[in-house]
């Protein structure tokens, strides 16, 4: 009776080992000391030192192990591989209870052709596979090159999630991210690195840095956290240089003379000597400041040394050791450092961290050759090109062919200047004709497999089907014109700031110039919500409701000031009220008194021929825009070159801003997903783009321009 079973057990026992290679996986938190290596630190956990650098990525150089470093070390086995990997808590109580990595075997396969410009890298994203699961199967990868053509084997899993997390609980604590911190603030306050975080907490996404308020986070309990209330007093050693007195030393460290004699008696017997070495308190830092309100964060690169950090973020070592204490310990590849808010260096801004200025043209690869699609309604189905005249008016009274054309006539002018850049591109333009039938039909073109971005189409619907009809292989669309969803569109790049945008760029450039002026807030009632934002920016803002239809002449000269200038924000989009109370402001204007006008958000009745412009200029009118100033550069000369000496309209300025921008990025990056992290705010003719990852919904552009009226002419001021 036993052979049977036997004879069926075996072969699956067999089966189950093969199938599931189970290893008890924990982890710890281990402090580097002193003359301690990754070989020494692996033995003493009996590890492998492999091991703990795939847990902590940052550690470049393992021969420079700093001091305090805070390594994330395995427990009981190696790690395991990052996909086909399960994690199960086995049966038992307390010190039996433990928690297993498994392995496992895929559930099927997918047949695959590999594309051009496919590579391992793509393959693993796109299928959500690691890159060694898929040269398992694929054997031949271990000995030639990925190539078109090629038929891969891709494994699919069964997606597990987690019963328990696999970390000591005794060594980390959960942590509530607090409005406006980031992941870099958190990094810093807690002196890891972000491979660190992102180990810790695995759910964290790696294509952006979104934290919400409330959201919680593993990280390592700090050292002493464990008793209440525990404090601790750090000093620097510092060298007494000549000529050095105690009110220059209290203005630097914030060290009063009575402390400074209370540590080091010698000074207290035979004074501050040159050449002594003394022992200062070092200022303590208040954690709960640590956010995107007080600092902006730099993570420091490999190689990186006293100097070069000096000179990029226009700090001495000394002011950075301040804010960054860790720093005693010397500088290390990864670590996060708090800049203040107003510092200015060789760098730019971006979601409160800093990043380096990148010259795009000089960081092109000029080997790659991206696929470009032009998708705009040029309206060749409602045009009859072959009578002129007929074709012009047509184009004239028709706004989208007429915005289509100023576009493409920018476009082709990028794409000559980027050619004499020596970059190649392979460009295919498509007439939607404000279809989404048409649009739908088009998306079957063999050219969308392998575009590496589309510009268009303009109105939401089509660009709405585009999005995501090419979502699924992660193709970048464009939207050259304000464009909505009722959808998240991860994929798409926002060329047009929001209202928003525009308002919060208006605010910052007035208290960036505000004195002492007056302000003053006059809006109607759809704009009621407006004047509650202003007052809100300045409290001590005069504001008036403007409950007729036309100007109160006599309230909005009593909110004016004889004494000091007004600044008056007018928020209406009435050509009526507009022309009422600018005719009442400039009418104000003394000798005594002067008045400046701004706006939040420019509508379309600011540009109304009815408007008194005469009155908009005496009052120096001021006011966000997507555009700058139209002059006369490079891409004007060019533009003419090609269209026998017509002047270019803001479309076609547009046009070239944007096709250049993607075309330079995707030389530098080959992918405008990946450009967008590491390239600050770019600028060219009459735009500029800084686009940031807005969770699901896309990528949005947030730079804009400040405009002001000066003289009747229009001038660009920021």
């Amino acid at each position: 009776m036993q052979r049977p079973f036997a004879k069926y057990f075996l072969p699956t026992l067999l089966f189950m080992l093969v199938s599931f290679s189970a290893v008890a996986q924990k982890f710890t938190t281990h402090s580097v000391k002193k003359g301690e290596t990754i070989h020494s630190i692996s033995t003493q956990y009996k590890t492998t030192p492999q091991s703990i650098l795939n847990l902590n990525k940052e550690i470049k150089n393992v021969t420079e192990l700093k001091p305090n470093t805070i390594l994330i070390i395995p427990l009981d086995a190696k790690a395991a591989e990052s996909s086909g990997v399960a994690v199960k808590t086995t049966s038992g109580n307390g010190a039996d209870q433990s928690v297993v990595i498994v392995q496992q075997e895929p559930t099927s396969f997918i047949s695959y052709k590999v594309k051009r410009k496919d590579n391992l890298f793509r393959l693993s994203e796109k299928f959500d596979v690691s890159q060694d699961a898929i040269k398992k199967y694929n054997k031949e990868l271990y000995s030639v090159q990925l190539k078109k053509g090629m038929t891969l084997k891709i494994p699919k899993y069964k997606k597990m999630k987690p019963e328990e997390n696999p970390f000591d609980n005794d060594l980390f604590e959960m942590y509530t991210v607090k409005p406006k911190e980031t992941r870099w603030s958190i990094v810093n306050k807690y002196g890891i690195t972000i491979d660190s975080l992102l180990v810790l907490n695995p759910d964290l996404s790696k294509e952006d840095t979104y934290l919400a308020s409330g959201q919680e986070l593993r990280l390592p309990k700090k050292a002493g956290s464990t008793i209440a209330d525990q404090t601790s007093q750090l000093f620097i050693s510092y060298t007494v240089p000549a000529k050095k007195g105690f009110y220059s030393i209290e203005k630097e460290f914030g060290a009063k003379e009575a402390e400074i004699k209370a540590l080091n008696p010698e000074v207290k017997e035979r004074g501050l000597q040159e050449g002594m070495v003394i022992r200062i308190p070092q200022k303590k830092t208040d954690t709960k400041s640590v956010n995107t309100e007080n600092f902006n964060f730099y993570e420091v690169k490999q190689g990186e040394g006293e100097y070069s950090l000096n000179r990029k973020l226009g700090l001495s070592y000394k002011e950075l050791l301040a804010l960054n204490p860790e720093l005693q310990n010397g500088l290390k590849a990864g670590m996060v450092l708090k800049i203040p808010k107003d510092s200015a260096g060789d760098f730019e801004v971006k979601n409160s961290l800093i990043i380096e200025n990148v010259d795009l043209v000089s960081k092109m690869n000029l080997t790659t050759k991206p696929n470009l699609v032009i998708m705009l309604p040029f309206r060749l189905d409602m045009i009859d090109v072959s009578n002129k005249t007929s074709a012009s008016d047509a184009i004239v009274k028709r706004k989208d062919a007429n915005y289509s054309l100023g576009l493409y006539s920018g476009a082709l002018v990028a794409l000559d200047s980027i050619k004499k850049l020596g970059l190649t591109v392979n460009v295919t333009v498509y007439d939607t004709e404000k279809s989404v039938e048409k649009t739908r039909a088009l998306l079957l073109k063999p050219e969308f497999r392998n575009a590496d971005a589309i510009i268009g189409p303009l109105d939401s619907q089509s660009l709405q089907e585009v999005a995501v009809r090419v979502g699924q292989n992660q193709v970048p669309v464009i939207a050259p014109l304000p464009a909505k969803s009722e959808i998240s569109l991860s994929n798409v790049f926002y060329t047009v700031p929001s209202d928003n945008d525009l308002m919060k760029h208006m605010f910052a450039y007035v208290k960036e110039n505000r004195g002492t002026e007056n302000i003053v807030v006059i809006a109607d009632d759809e704009h009621k919500a407006t004047k509650q934002l202003i007052v809100q920016e300045f409290p001590k803002a005069k504001s008036l409701q403007l409950v007729e239809k036309y100007a109160m002449k006599d309230k909005i000269v009593a909110l004016l000031s004889s004494t000091e200038e007004n600044w008056v924000f007018l928020e209406t989009d009435q050509l009526n009220t507009i022309n009422s109370v600018i005719s009442v402001l400039n009418s104000s204007i003394t000798d005594k008194r002067k008045i400046r006008v701004f706006t939040t958000n420019k509508g379309k009745a600011f540009d109304s021929d009815k408007i008194n412009h005469t009155h908009l200029s005496y009052l120096s009118f001021t006011y966000p825009s997507v555009d700058g100033e139209d002059k006369n550069d490079s891409f004007e000369s060019a533009y003419k070159r090609m269209n026998k000496g017509k002047s270019p309209d803001k479309f076609a300025r547009r046009g070239f801003d944007i096709t250049f921008d993607i075309l330079l990025k995707l030389a530098y990056k080959q992918n405008l997903f990946e450009a967008s992290k590491f390239v600050g705010e770019t600028k060219y003719s009459a735009n500029k783009f800084n686009y940031t990852r807005d969770g699901a919904t896309g990528y949005r552009n947030h730079s804009s321009y400040i405009m002001a009226y000066d003289e009747m002419w229009i001038k660009q001021l920021d």
